[in-house]
């Protein structure tokens, strides 16, 4: 089989992940190909995301790097064998594959804490919300790119509908819910939103409201991921050129402070739809 040309997020993460336990074993790509018979080329392209792997080439690796941590090796095998394409793909040629790779990792992530301060979260956008903000970027977008952007943000929210919803947590600045990024009535509409589906089970929407002033990362927006198990987790933030993933250690650590001071500011759940329920009223 012939290497993919463009391996999703979650398959280059595969790759990325047997990379790191590869150079943790302290081996190189020749002797892994060694080990496994084939030359250094394959391994590079395993380690890129660009070739396939089987259960029990995956578990060859791992014993090969002498890595010990088998619920993380489970963990991989069932990355490798995810078969068929997600929703998200129908989507591809027409959005970025960055756009794409965040709903892959929505749609596989065992949790997902959201922190926002300027806008209100994706997941939780009404189409007229959404829709506004497709109006408004540079460089303007036509009509069937806003709609499409649209279509595929509104899908994004299977994985709050699916009969095993994944756990969210929402933590919004009071800045997101006054600033009207479409009219007053769209506006009022989207906070209606949020107090209703922020009654369903294993959605929490916390607000962090002006009064509560400043705190560590106060400028920071980003989306954590779950993984299966903790080194699988990734952190997400928006840029002016699209996604970034992040995925070490260190910015894994970073984040959890961040949204961790971030959930200590903000109002609890009953507070926080309260408040939100009486920022509509004021618009």
């Amino acid at each position: 089989m012939p290497p993919r040309t463009t391996p999703t997020g979650r398959q280059q993460r595969l790759g990325a992940e047997l990379r790191k336990m590869r150079e943790q074993a302290g081996v190189t790509p020749p002797d892994a190909g060694r080990e496994l018979g084939v030359d250094r080329t394959r391994i590079s392209n395993t380690e890129a995301g660009r070739l396939g792997l089987s259960e029990e080439r995956v578990r060859a690796f791992a014993r090969i790097y002498a890595c010990p941590d088998e619920k993380y090796v489970d963990a991989l095998v069932a990355m490798a064998e995810e078969r068929g394409k997600g929703w998200w793909e129908e989507y591809r040629g027409y959005l970025s594959p960055s756009v794409l790779d965040l709903a892959e990792l929505e749609y596989h992530a065992t949790s997902l804490t959201v922190l926002q301060f300027a806008y209100i979260p994706g997941l939780l956008q009404t189409e007229d919300y959404a829709r506004s903000l497709f109006r408004n970027t540079v460089p303007p977008l036509t009509q069937v790119e806003v709609e499409r952007r649209v279509s595929h943000r509104m899908q994004r929210k299977c994985v709050m509908q699916r009969d095993l919803a994944t756990p969210c947590t929402f933590v919004i600045h009071e800045a997101a819910l006054r600033m009207l990024h479409t009219d007053v009535d769209g506006q009022r509409r989207q906070l209606d939103r949020l107090v209703e589906i922020s009654s369903h089970e294993g959605v929490t929407i916390r607000v962090i409201p002006f009064a509560a002033g400043s705190f560590p990362g106060a400028n920071t927006s980003a989306t954590y991921a779950g993984g299966p198990v903790p080194r699988l987790d990734t952190v997400q933030i928006d840029t002016a050129h699209g996604s970034l993933f992040l995925d070490a250690e260190a910015h894994l650590e970073n984040y959890r402070s961040i949204l961790g001071y971030a959930k200590k500011t903000s109002l609890p759940p009953k507070e926080s739809r309260e408040f939100i329920h009486t920022v509509a009223k004021q618009l």
